[in-house]
């Protein structure tokens, strides 16, 4: 399996008001200018906005007391992948390396990245899942508002059941 390395590019709500992630290639050469966006729940997409912003929740949410778990266990966060969508499902896998050698843990998407983004651990998606459920667009940092405004017109439009098999 081929994998692109991705970064959050945002979280955006989508004209039903739910949380969507949205995943962009690193490189602009890769994925053809798509845009991956998963469907997340509103904890999940606090989390990631919290470490993807370097802010301080003033508890620890559950994906701070992951990593201070992993931490103590001297288990390191490698890297996390989306590797597959089955009926409009995301799946992921968190690869840790351990004591006891490397271990692939099967996870949510949203937690495995919120999970990455604490960590600083590269986040990857397989091209199978971007060829399938990426959309065209390229979100540009600033810079051409014209195509934000198209992306977010999609967001307004589209239905998570648009994306099932």
């Amino acid at each position: 399996m081929t994998v692109v390395e991705v970064r959050v590019a945002g979280v955006a709500l989508d004209g039903a008001g739910q949380h969507v992630i949205l995943l962009t290639p690193m490189d602009d050469a890769q994925g053809d200018g798509r845009v991956l966006p998963i469907w997340i729940g509103a904890q999940e997409a606090t989390s990631i906005l919290i470490a993807v912003e370097g802010a301080q929740a003033p508890r620890p949410l559950a994906h701070d007391l992951m990593r201070a778990m992993l931490a103590e266990t001297d288990t390191v966060v490698d890297r996390v992948e989306v590797t597959r969508i089955e009926d409009g499902t995301f799946y992921a896998e968190i690869t840790l390396l351990t004591p006891g050698g490397p271990r692939i843990v099967d996870a949510r998407p949203s937690d495995a990245v919120a999970l990455a983004s604490r960590t600083g651990a590269s986040v990857f998606v397989a091209d199978d899942v971007l060829a399938e459920a990426g959309v065209p667009g390229t979100i540009v940092e600033g810079g051409e508002e014209q195509q934000v405004e198209e992306f977010q017109r999609f967001l307004d439009d589209v239905d998570p059941d648009d994306f099932r098999g």
